[in-house]
């Protein structure tokens, strides 16, 4: 009783957290139980030990209701912890107090005295009311228990021994006390089960003091699922398997035209309009976008199956993504790209023409000029064009190509329009693949280093160094190097106004090298010259088997 008193106090000290106070009830209601059994085998007479045992079961009813509200507290299924349900919880045994105190034979049908090895003990016949309060009682513990079994597998240590030291604070005293139901113990009028609260206390103690039973509690897991999903911003819908409702969030009631209340229980085919949008085989068909008619937006859906421990499906969880202002921003992209391609070119080809037609002797010179900054307008135009094709390439999956292929077709189109440059690679690498997006980086990098060359036979050098499953591409050249004003807005990620790159060349390097989940780097070449360095994942060709991993080595590997 002194540890189950010590336990009690230190619950008692930690109200308002959850579980506290029905924590104390219970284990007051322990307390209870053991101090009347003393009082009950103290006394002499047969009126003096019913009366101490009626009193008794006011302890006994309160242990089971206290491990009921304490576990649904404790595991955050505290929407069940109202005064409505304590109130139903208790009936049953509040009925058992009233049966007891007033001697109901629904109770006991007979009390006598017994004496066993000279202990002067009280043998009474159980009637039917004390076979529904001991199953009523067994039934809250299993119920309380459930919630906490969950715990033994959790990926906290605390919250696990949390949860086993509560669970033999609780089996103890109920094996116990099945062992007296079923008059296996040594002296059958004597109920064991109030010894078996000290286990119960030490295990308490254990919970509270050593595994920090409300220094670090799991209540607001199921309330935060629950938060997240009712406050999520995609529409969700729950299903069954047999495709019935059985939970929605307002996003996802509202775009289909309804109210959560309104459409659970009901099948999905009645709620979404759209066949093609009810989950077959895990999935959504292939009609992935849904127009809802009821607030005229474009939604992307997805179908997530739910299965359980045999991988059955069980339900599904349908997601309602909006993509309609993507979509709106991907036809004004499509529409400036067409526009962008198509006048730029055209408006860039009238001015050179006009340039060298208005030109003579003593105006050659400003016609060049225009003709130069038309030029450089059309190829700005061209790496615009490229840029967009490289974001939409990298909406798809990273197809997995030679990097000697790409280095190769890289090499190739820059010495076509500068055939004095020198470009030199290493041998020997048709074993790496990469993603094709790495395409224009390499040719943009092998150009950047021979067009701002001055010298007569501007120099390439490409260094190709694998390191497990990265790659380092080393493109060094001998020219004039890169200005800080073009490197520093890449390595910030960003221009402003007053710091800014002269064209898009280094830019779409940079995110065509983290489209490929990579990076780049650039560095001083000696004793003259630039050395850029793109870090990518090394790919699994295609039909090959295999995973290569994505986790970027060490500097220290």
């Amino acid at each position: 009783m002194a540890i189950g008193t010590a336990a009690a106090l230190i619950a008692w000290r930690e109200r308002p957290e959850p579980g506290a106070v029905p924590l104390v009830v219970l284990l007051a209601g322990q307390c209870w139980w053991s101090a009347f059994l003393i009082f009950d085998l103290e006394a002499a007479t047969l009126g003096a030990k019913v009366f101490w045992a009626n009193l008794r079961w006011i302890g006994v009813v309160t242990i089971p209701v206290g491990w009921a509200l304490f576990s649904l507290e404790y595991t955050g299924r505290d929407r069940y912890v109202r005064p409505r349900y304590v109130v139903l919880l208790s009936l049953v045994p509040l009925l058992t107090v009233v049966f007891a105190l007033t001697g109901n034979p629904l109770l006991y049908t007979d009390s006598t005295l017994v004496v066993e090895d000279g202990l002067s003990l009280l043998d009474r016949s159980p009637g039917p009311w004390f076979w529904v309060i001991t199953a009523y009682t067994y039934l809250l513990g299993l119920l309380g228990s459930v919630p906490l079994l969950g715990l033994i597998w959790n990926d906290s240590l605390p919250f696990r021994g949390q949860s086993a030291a509560l669970l033999v604070g609780i089996m103890a005293p109920w094996a116990s006390n099945v062992l007296f139901l079923m008059d296996a113990v040594p002296l059958p009028g004597l109920d064991p089960t109030p010894v078996a609260f000290s286990i119960s206390g030490v295990a308490y103690l254990g919970a509270l003091t050593r595994f920090r039973l409300f220094g670090m509690s799991p209540s607001p897991n199921p309330r935060a699922r629950r938060l997240l999903f009712e406050r999520m911003p995609d529409g969700a819908i729950v299903t069954d398997g047999h495709d019935h409702i059985v939970d929605s969030n307002e996003t996802g009631a509202a775009l289909l035209g309804t109210e959560p209340r309104c459409a659970l229980g009901r099948p999905l085919r009645e709620v979404v309009p759209d066949e093609s949008l009810v989950p077959t085989d895990g999935s959504v068909s292939e009609q992935r976008l849904f127009r809802s008619p009821h607030d005229d937006r474009l939604y992307d859906v997805t179908a997530t199956r739910i299965t359980d421990i045999h991988d059955r499906t069980i339900g599904h969880v349908i997601t309602f993504h909006d993509v309609s202002e993507h979509v709106r921003q991907q036809q004004r992209h499509e529409v400036l790209n067409r526009v962008f391609r198509h006048n730029i070119r055209t408006e860039t080809n009238v001015i050179s023409s006009y340039a060298d037609l208005l030109a003579d002797e003593e105006s050659q010179g400003v016609a060049d000029e225009i003709t130069a900054s038309a030029s450089r307008i059309d190829e700005l135009a061209t790496k615009a064009r490229e840029t967009i094709e490289l974001f939409e390439q990298g909406r798809e999956p990273a197809d997995p190509v030679s990097l000697a292929s790409l280095l190769d077709d890289g090499i190739a189109t820059v010495r076509e329009r500068y055939p004095a440059a020198r470009i030199e690679r290493e041998r020997d690498l048709d074993d790496i693949y990469v993603a094709i997006v790495l395409e224009p980086v390499f040719e943009n990098l092998i150009e950047n280093g021979v067009e701002h060359n001055a010298g007569s036979e501007p120099s390439v050098r490409i260094e190709v160094e694998p390191d497990g499953d990265w790659v380092r591409v080393r493109i060094a050249d001998d020219g004039p190097g890169i200005d800080d004003y073009e490197r520093s807005p890449l390595e910030r990620g960003t221009e402003t106004p007053l710091e800014h790159g002269s064209g898009l060349g280094l830019w779409l390097a940079k995110w065509g090298a983290e489209l490929a989940g990579g990076s780049v780097t650039f560095g001083a070449n000696e004793p003259s010259g630039s050395v850029v360095t793109v870090e990518v994942p090394v790919l699994t060709p295609s039909g090959a088997s295999g995973h290569r991993s994505t986790e970027r080595p060490s500097d220290d590997q």
